[in-house]
């Protein structure tokens, strides 16, 4: 991980303890505390996204399963699938076939790409409930004072407030282009209005990722700003709030 001016860097891959363990140790316990389970999948190729969705078809408690398509694609000499419209579909395709419509299926996607609509919409073709906006930016890092990268692999996912003004386009982009799909917005959030500014643009929840390393009540902070804005702008709801910059 490296510290920038406006986020971080961070090339940590996505740790976890396994599918097996999960689906023992953490799915019971989170059943236990009413928590609405939404699980994140990634493979290295088509199939590993199959089985895992297929290990998840049987497990009580789980409300969505997100498809995370902004990882390396083994299969066609380390292409992220979310930057193909054609890997993407595929992916997303094989999910739904082996989930049938058990589960919603939310898929993430990467603003690494010259038409992020396209992306959206082969995988919405494809059987996408909702999408998942954004995943971080690629970006570097050069120690000054060693004078070479300061990740081991070189290259790491941009996060935190530099990213969203990346977010805020890419979502209101894509909700232009299908405003019918739900979007879970993210990127940068670290405040109430940092998340109304996501849902005007087309979001219809958000995530809060980077902000909780330095504020661990980032969440319930951001929630009780973004109830107070919302009062004071006039919504009723938040549902009213969503999408409401694209307005003539």
């Amino acid at each position: 991980m490296a510290e920038t001016p406006s986020g971080m860097l961070n090339s940590i891959g996505l740790q976890g303890p396994g599918i097996d363990a999960f689906l023992e140790n953490d799915v019971p316990w989170l059943v236990s505390q009413g928590a609405r389970i939404i699980i994140s999948i990634a493979g290295e190729n088509v199939e590993e996204y199959s089985i895992l969705a297929r290990r998840l078809r049987s497990v009580p408690g789980i409300a969505a399963v997100e498809v995370n398509i902004s990882c390396p694609n083994v299969e066609n000499r380390g292409l992220v699938f979310a930057c193909d419209p054609d890997a993407s579909r595929a992916v997303v395709e094989g999910v739904r076939r082996t989930l049938g419509g058990e589960l919603p299926i939310i898929v993430k996607l990467s603003p690494d790409v010259t038409d992020i609509t396209e992306i959206a919409q082969s995988v919405v073709d494809a059987g996408a409930d909702a999408l998942s906006l954004i995943n971080t930016v690629l970006g570097m890092v050069i120690n000054t004072e060693s004078m070479r990268p300061h990740l081991a692999g070189k290259t790491g996912g941009l996060s935190g407030p530099a990213i969203r003004p990346i977010a805020v386009r890419a979502i209101y982009q894509v909700h232009h282009a299908i405003p019918k799909i739900p979007i879970l917005g993210m990127g940068g959030v670290r405040s109430g209005r940092d998340a109304l500014e996501l849902i005007l643009a087309g979001a219809s929840g958000v995530s809060v990722g980077t902000a909780i390393f330095s504020n661990p009540k980032a969440i319930i902070t951001t929630q009780n700003e973004l109830r107070g804005l919302l009062m004071n702008k006039g919504f009723a709801s938040l549902r009213e709030a969503i999408g409401y910059a694209h307005r003539e």
